[in-house]
């Protein structure tokens, strides 16, 4: 595995992140866990799928945190 540039010592092991729509209804909560992506950066990431609750369609949705200077250099 490739080691980050750097890391953050007091990043959480995951994050909550509420989607609501303009009318402030929920659309989904999401919980991103800390990752270590291949690509040797370090941040949060979650796959979820979404309910717009007006009309029950289902969205997917990705969410990518990624911290900024974590990526080593080649």
């Amino acid at each position: 595995m490739i080691e980050p540039a750097k890391r953050d010592p007091k990043a959480p092991k995951f994050l909550e992140v509420v989607i609501k729509d303009s009318e402030g209804r929920v659309w989904s909560t999401v919980y991103p866990q800390a990752k270590d992506f291949s690509t040797g950066s370090v941040g949060y990431y979650a796959s979820e799928k979404a309910t717009n609750p007006e009309s029950g369609e289902r969205y997917q949705c990705g969410l990518s945190f990624t911290l900024i200077g974590s990526k080593p250099a080649k």
